[in-house]
């Protein structure tokens, strides 16, 4: 299965559907993360909050990241950090891709932010793009890919190094600066 994701069917069709989805692991990489604001029963609930519930269900996530989060990101951080989540921070990453279990995968053009995700309203939102498919002949290469971004494989020999103060950075380093 391929299906075509636009706009605002971010929301449900990756963010919703991923994450009742996942049992295991959840691997998101984004070039931007915002502390973004989900609709749901009641008022919205920001990522970190969802992050904490999928926690609570021993969900291990995993974010790759390519700048610095989000002043309100990392002030929710500040505030206790979900405890299966690891996050890492590479300047040359700019894939968009959100994987459950290994087995489902979003690859396209939206953040992690509200724009990005349709979450803002129709006029405020990006125009995005993307797939979503539980083919893992897809899947794999890409998981493999950002698996190897995420775990530093390329750091020592890295032509950015000097772009890169803190590579890899862990959550706890990300939200005491």
């Amino acid at each position: 299965m391929v299906e075509l994701v636009l706009n605002s069917d971010h929301l449900k069709k990756v963010l919703d559907k991923l994450f009742s989805l996942a049992r295991h692991r959840l691997f998101i990489a984004t070039a931007d993360a915002k502390n973004i604001h989900l609709p749901g029963k009641g008022r919205p609930k920001s990522i970190l909050d969802i992050f904490d519930k999928l926690a609570a269900r021993g969900l291990q996530i995993q974010l790759l990241h390519s700048s610095i989060p989000s002043g309100p990101f990392l002030g929710r951080l500040k505030e206790g950090v979900p405890a299966t989540l690891e996050m890492r921070r590479c300047t040359r990453n700019h894939a968009k891709a959100v994987i459950a279990d290994g087995k489902w995968m979003y690859l396209g053009s939206a953040n992690l932010t509200g724009a990005g995700l349709g979450a803002k309203s129709v006029r405020r939102r990006n125009f995005e793009a993307g797939i979503w498919t539980d083919q893992v002949e897809l899947i794999d290469p890409v998981a493999d890919m950002l698996e190897g971004v995420f775990s530093g494989c390329h750091c020592d020999d890295c032509g950015r190094r000097e772009h890169c103060p803190e590579p890899l950075e862990a959550p706890d380093l990300i939200a005491s600066g």
